[in-house]
């Protein structure tokens, strides 16, 4: 081989060494933010599902908050199973998920509202003046939240706010989800695990693009 041939050979490794070098840099600079911006995102959902994991680990026992006047209001705690018994308000808020229909009711003289199935003669139509309750005192076993843990039913913590069949303690509403057991939605845990292995896998993407030597 000439020598105008080996240096257009070193030439051309010269510039591929220099363009390779190019890739690695602007690769470290792209790929880093973007899993920092990654596990920023997966730390927001997970954050999201934060009370409902705490729920899914939380005590299995109920605790008991008692019956018609004789409440047991010392014991309230957002975000635990608990068991209470009430006589129901006169009306209540129905929705639908899904193909269920639900009833949103207040235990009379107390802070608090059920969402519990409707019962039988609870039928309801959107566009149709909902029916009476189910008047008969019933026991319920269910999540307890706080108003403002509880977003989703803000419409009927206002309607029943309004009727003024429920008395709020210190300005707050209470509500009871019935039948949501901890342990139950095996869904939040498959979710939260999801996330937490997409934050670590990038986090570990950032670290090895970081440690890449620099040509």
């Amino acid at each position: 081989m000439s020598s105008e041939s080996e240096e257009l050979q070193q030439e051309r490794d010269e510039r591929i060494a220099q363009l390779e070098a190019r890739i690695h840099r602007r690769g470290v600079g792209v790929k880093a933010p973007v899993a920092v911006l990654a596990m920023v995102v997966g730390g927001v959902l997970l954050g999201m599902l934060w009370k409902d994991l705490a729920y899914f680990f939380s005590p299995g026992t109920p605790l008991t908050l008692g019956a018609e006047g004789a409440y047991r209001y010392e014991l309230l705690e957002s975000n635990r199973y608990v068991q209470l018994h009430g006589i129901p308000t006169s009306r209540g808020a129905y929705g639908r998920e899904g193909e269920a229909l639900y009833v949103v009711v207040g235990l009379r003289e107390s802070p608090f509202l059920v969402r519990r199935g409707a019962l039988p003669g609870e039928e309801w139509s959107p566009g149709r003046p909902p029916r009476q309750p189910d008047q008969r005192p019933f026991g319920v076993r269910g999540r307890l939240l706080v108003e403002e843990d509880a977003e989703r039913y803000r419409e009927g913590f206002k309607l029943l706010r309004d009727m003024g069949e429920v008395q709020p303690r210190d300005g707050r509403l209470w509500i009871v989800v019935e039948g949501e057991r901890p342990g139950g939605d095996k869904g939040v845990l498959f979710v939260a695990l999801l996330l937490t292995a997409f934050i670590l896998a990038n986090a570990a993407l950032l670290i090895r693009g970081l440690r890449r030597p620099r040509r």
